[in-house]
C-alpha cells in the first residue's frame, strides 16, 4: 500500500474508481449477507485482503451462537418479533442525481421511490435486514449490513494506511467525543486536553462534567498554528498550568465550528508531525468534510461549476489525519448529521482495533449502539437503494447546494457589512463564517472591555430581527484575555433573501455601536 503522504491530494482519480470497482466484486463473491438478530461483526468482516477494566458483556457475545441452525435460544433475553406492533414502514427517496424535493416528493413523479420495510423481509427472500431484526436488541458494534457499507465507504474515502483499524457506530459526534474523552482522560490524574483557541461549545461543555481542562492553541486562516502547538507542549508547565502534559488534541479539520476554517494538507502533516514528536493522540471531528467547495469568486456565482464525476470528487478532497495516520494515533468521528438527517443520532468513529474494541466496551454499558430502525432506514437508503456512487452522488450535489448558500451570505456581506471594522476569510467548507470586528476602532475602546463591546453588539441585532453566536461563547480559555472580538454567522438553512436580510440587520446593529453613518 502507498504510503499517503507520497501523494499531494490522497489517491488518484484512477485509485478511487478501481476501489469502487473492487467494493463490487467483493460484494459479487460474498452474496447475499444472512445476518440475524443481534448478529456479532467487525468491519474486518468486510474489509479488502477508558478503561482496562470494562470485559466484553457476556450476553452480548453468546448471541454470536444465534447463526448455528437449527439452535433453540433460552439464553437470552430477546423479546419475539411476534409482538412487535409495527408491520411495516415507508419513506420516498430521491433517485440519483435526481435530488430536487419538490420533484422527488409527488407519489407520481419518477425521479422519486418509494421504500417500504417489512417485518419479515428476509424470511421472504426479499432483502438481508427487516424490521424483525432492526426493532430487537442489537450488538454495540452494530447492525452487519450498515457496517459492511460503513466499512467499504471508510475504505474507498479515507484508506487508512495500516491493517488493524475498524469502525463502529456511535449516538452521533458529541456521544462519541463523551465516550473518547472517557476512554483517554482521568480528572484524578490531572488531565488535560488541546484543542483550537475556539472550538464548538458543546464539545468544550463535554468536558466540564468529567473536569478535564480544555486549552486552546492559536489559530490562523488554517487552524491551530504548528507552532503555538510545539511552543505549548515543549514549555508545558504542570504547576503553573494546574493540568498534566496534553496528551489528547480534539480537532475539527474541516470547515471548523465556528470559524469556518479549514486545515491544508500540508497544515495537517506538520500538526501529524508535532503529535508524533510529543506522543499525542489525535480526536478527528470531521462533519463537515464532504462539503469542501471550490474558492469563492465574488462575480461568478456557484451555478457556473462544472460538473463533478465521483472519483474526482473524491481524490479532490484534503486527505484526512486518518489517511495520514502511519502510527494509529487518530481516532475519526463521522457523522450523517450534516450530510442526511441529525434527527438520525447515527455516525461512526475508526480507529486501530485496540482503540475501538475499547470504545465498544464501553458503548456495551452506556447506550448499547443507535436506535435500530434509525440504521435500517440509513441502510435502505444508502446501501440496497443508491448504493455507494448514488450516496457520493448525494454529495457532490450537497455541496454544491452549500456552495450557493455561502456565496449568497458572502455576497451579502460584501455588500452590507462596514468593510472598515469588519472583515472575513470565505469558507471552503461547511456551514460557518467567522466575522472578525476590528475592536481597537470601537470609539469606547479600550475604557470598555471587548466582551461587553461585543454583549451590546449582540443584543441590538437581536432587537434588529437577527441572531448572530457571539465568538466568546466558544473562547477555549474563557478567563483569559480575548484575542478579539468575533461574531459566527452560518448559512445552513435561511435562503439567499432571509440572509440578506438578516446581514444588513447586523450591520446596522454593527455601525450603531461603532457610531458609522
Amino acid at each position: 500500500m502507498n504510503h499517503p503522504a507520497a501523494l499531494s491530494n490522497g489517491t488518484t482519480v484512477s485509485e478511487k474508481r478501481k476501489l469502487l470497482s473492487n467494493i463490487r466484486e467483493r460484494r459479487a463473491k460474498a452474496g447475499k449477507l444472512v445476518a440475524g438478530v443481534a448478529a456479532a461483526c467487525t468491519s474486518d468482516t468486510f474489509k479488502a485482503p477508558v478503561s482496562q477494566s470494562r470485559p466484553p458483556c457476556i450476553l452480548k457475545q453468546a448471541t454470536r451462537h444465534l447463526k448455528n441452525p437449527g439452535l433453540v435460544s433460552l439464553g437470552g433475553g430477546l423479546p419475539s418479533s411476534e409482538y412487535f406492533p409495527f408491520y411495516e414502514c415507508t419513506f420516498r427517496v430521491p433517485i440519483p442525481p435526481h435530488f430536487s424535493e419538490s420533484d422527488a416528493i409527488s407519489p407520481d413523479s419518477a425521479t422519486g421511490q418509494t421504500i417500504t420495510i417489512g417485518k419479515y423481509d428476509v424470511q421472504a427472500g426479499i432483502s438481508e435486514c427487516d424490521l424483525s431484526i432492526s426493532l430487537n436488541y442489537g450488538q454495540a458494534t452494530g447492525s452487519p449490513p450498515l457496517i459492511r457499507f460503513i466499512t467499504e465507504h471508510t475504505e474507498l474515502v479515507y484508506n487508512p494506511p495500516y491493517a488493524d483499524w475498524q469502525v463502529c457506530p456511535t449516538v452521533g459526534s458529541t456521544g462519541a467525543l463523551e465516550q473518547t474523552i472517557r476512554m483517554f482522560c482521568d480528572r484524578e490524574r490531572g488531565d488535560s486536553i488541546l484543542t483550537e483557541e475556539y472550538s464548538f461549545s458543546t464539545a468544550l461543555e463535554t468536558l466540564v462534567p468529567q473536569g478535564i481542562k480544555p486549552f486552546g492553541i492559536q489559530m490562523d486562516d488554517q487552524g491551530p498554528i504548528p507552532e503555538s502547538l510545539d511552543e505549548m507542549l515543549s514549555s508545558w508547565d504542570e504547576k503553573a498550568r494546574e493540568a498534566r502534559k496534553p496528551h489528547l488534541l480534539y480537532t475539527v479539520p474541516s470547515g471548523q465550528n465556528p470559524t469556518g476554517v479549514t486545515q491544508s494538507l500540508e497544515r495537517r502533516r506538520c500538526i501529524y508531525a508535532l503529535c508524533q514528536k510529543h506522543d499525542m493522540y489525535i480526536v478527528e471531528d470531521e462533519p463537515y468534510y464532504f462539503l469542501q467547495m471550490p474558492p469563492y469568486q465574488a462575480k461568478q456565482g456557484s451555478d457556473q461549476q462544472a460538473p463533478e464525476d465521483i472519483e474526482s470528487f473524491l481524490a479532490g478532497l484534503i486527505p484526512s489525519y486518518l489517511t495520514l495516520d502511519v502510527d494509529g494515533r487518530v481516532l475519526r468521528m463521522d457523522s450523517f448529521s450534516k450530510v442526511l438527517v441529525p434527527g438520525s443520532r447515527v455516525g461512526w468513529i475508526t480507529a486501530s482495533a485496540q482503540v475501538v474494541e475499547r470504545f465498544i466496551r464501553h458503548a456495551e454499558v452506556a447506550n448499547q449502539g443507535p436506535s435500530g430502525i434509525s440504521q435500517i432506514m440509513l441502510w435502505k437508503l444508502l446501501d440496497e437503494t443508491w448504493g455507494h456512487e448514488g450516496y457520493l452522488t448525494w454529495l457532490i450535489d450537497l455541496k454544491n447546494n452549500y456552495t450557493k448558500r455561502r456565496d449568497a451570505l458572502l455576497a451579502a456581506c460584501d455588500e452590507f457589512l462596514p468593510k472598515t471594522v469588519v472583515s472575513w476569510t470565505p469558507p471552503t467548507t461547511g456551514m460557518f463564517l467567522w466575522l472578525k470586528l476590528d475592536y481597537s476602532q470601537h470609539p469606547e475602546y479600550p475604557s470598555r472591555p471587548i466582551e461587553d463591546i461585543e454583549g451590546e453588539i449582540f443584543e441590538q441585532a437581536v432587537q434588529n430581527g437577527v441572531l448572530c453566536a457571539r465568538g466568546s461563547w466558544f473562547r477555549t480559555e474563557p478567563s483569559t484575555p480575548a484575542s478579539g472580538m468575533f461574531f459566527r454567522a452560518t448559512f445552513a438553512s435561511a435562503s439567499a433573501k432571509a440572509m440578506g436580510i438578516a446581514i444588513q440587520r447586523l450591520s446596522q446593529a454593527i455601525r450603531e455601536s461603532y457610531r458609522i453613518e
